[in-house]
């Protein structure tokens, strides 16, 4: 395939994989090829956050790397994509990402997609927050890369848990110009 409607989906081992989940599901029933890669962490969390086996969660993606294939298709400038997202993002891989370490494929990826200029989503994990955790969030932004943490819209009023996951998702999606139509959206207040 040569369409650049690709996008890099990356889990890192922070709690909230069923963003990730959630995330590949709906794309499922788009155009957009996705490239999954998971971190080591990312699997560990999965086995304690959800009923999948490691199967299962890179079947839901159109394309799966192992963390440790730095030769990867996603690891070079010139496979184009939309970018990527990462989440849930640790603070371990924040900090790779935010100094330019590439220790992994997931990393690796991150740092392709800032130099080339495309979108980096980092939905970042972690509370409270410490200088270290601030000021590599900053980081990231400065080189053009979007924080965006997994904040529910409580003016949606959600009636389950997987309805805030999706809306929150679907903020996610909105960022790379892609709509599932899934979301219930803001339309003002009515003055009736």
């Amino acid at each position: 395939m040569t369409s650049s409607k690709r996008l890099i989906v990356g889990i890192s081992g922070a709690s909230g994989i069923i963003y990730a989940v959630r995330l590949l599901e709906l794309l499922q029933e788009t155009d957009v090829e996705t490239h999954l890669v998971v971190s080591r962490a990312g699997e560990i969390t999965r086995a304690h956050e959800l009923e999948m086996d490691t199967k299962e969660l890179h079947n839901l993606a159109s394309v799966s790397y192992s963390i440790n294939d730095v030769g990867a298709a996603i690891s070079s400038g010139s496979f184009r994509t939309m970018g990527m997202v990462i989440l849930p993002c640790s603070m371990k891989t924040l900090a790779e990402i935010a100094t330019g370490v590439t220790s992994n494929l997931l990393t690796r990826a991150a740092d392709v997609v800032l130099k080339e200029r495309r979108r980096l989503v980092l939905m970042v994990r972690e509370t409270p927050l410490h200088a270290i955790h601030l000021k590599n969030m900053l980081s990231v932004t400065e080189c053009g890369g979007i924080i965006m943490p997994p904040v529910p819209a409580f003016y949606t009023m959600p009636e389950s848990i997987d309805q805030m996951v999706t809306n929150t998702v679907c903020r996610v999606l909105d960022l790379f110009d892609i709509d599932v139509n899934q979301m219930k959206r803001w339309e003002g207040i009515s003055n009736q």
